[in-house]
Formats: C-alpha cells, structure tokens, sequence
C-alpha cells in the first residue's frame, strides 16, 4: 500500500511541473522575462527538491541506508533497484541545478533551463511513478 507521504509529495512534483510549465508556455521567450524565469526556476527547484524528500523517504521506510547527501540517496536507491543507472545519473545531474539555484553557484544558463523545461521534467515525473509503484 502506497502511504499519505508518497501521494502528497508524487503530486507536490506534478504541481510544481504543471505551475512551471505554464510560465513557460512553450515559448523561450518567457525565459527573457525575469518574473517568469524567478517563476520557472522556483518551481523546477522545488519538483527536485521533492523528488529528494521522496528518495530519502523510501529509502527510510525500507531501512536501505543513510544518505549522506542528495546525490546518495539516487545512488542507493539505484544499488536497490529501484531506480536504473541511468535515472540516478539523471536526478543527479538535477540536482546540480538545483545546488545552482539555490547557492547561486553561478549564473543559471537559460539554455539549461530551456533543455530542463522542455526535456528533462519528465525524468522527475518517471521517478513519480516508479516509486507509486513499488
């Protein structure tokens, strides 16, 4: 059985997805609009870290270990099996743009964002459903 958390946080991330994607509107030209681009990031920032929270919450109720970081927590939920090689690179690297929004590592690239909007939300959105069903 699914529990309250995993439902609550699968739709926090399909929120956050939906609310940047209508900012975005397929048009990179929305990206040019700073209020937008605040809007967009916040909202793409959030899906991972929601995506963390329900790493490290599975990862929890099973008792598989404990993470050291974010980035751990794709690793060991990759060691289980629960998610391939190839979607822990992908959260991974998600999570490096989210360490860059959130710590203003350096200026965020709007061809990055553009690529994330367009092509990589639905890695967040696979993630959703491999864990709803496990």
């Amino acid at each position: 059985m699914i529990d309250d958390i995993i439902l609550n946080k699968t739709e926090i991330v399909k929120r956050r997805i939906r609310r940047a994607k209508e900012e975005y509107a397929h048009n990179p030209k929305n990206l040019e609009n700073y209020t937008k681009q605040d809007s967009i990031t916040l909202n793409i920032q959030r899906a991972c870290e929601t995506i963390i929270d329900l790493g490290m919450h599975v990862i929890a109720e099973r008792g598989l270990g404990i993470p050291q970081t974010s980035r751990d927590a794709f690793e060991i939920l990759q060691n289980n099996k629960i998610i391939s090689h190839e979607m822990s690179e992908r959260l991974k690297a998600m999570i490096g743009f989210r360490n860059i929004a959130i710590h203003n590592y350096q200026e965020l690239n709007l061809k990055i964002i553009k690529a994330i909007i367009e092509k990589d939300l639905k890695d967040l959105l696979y993630f959703t459903d491999v864990i709803l069903k496990i």
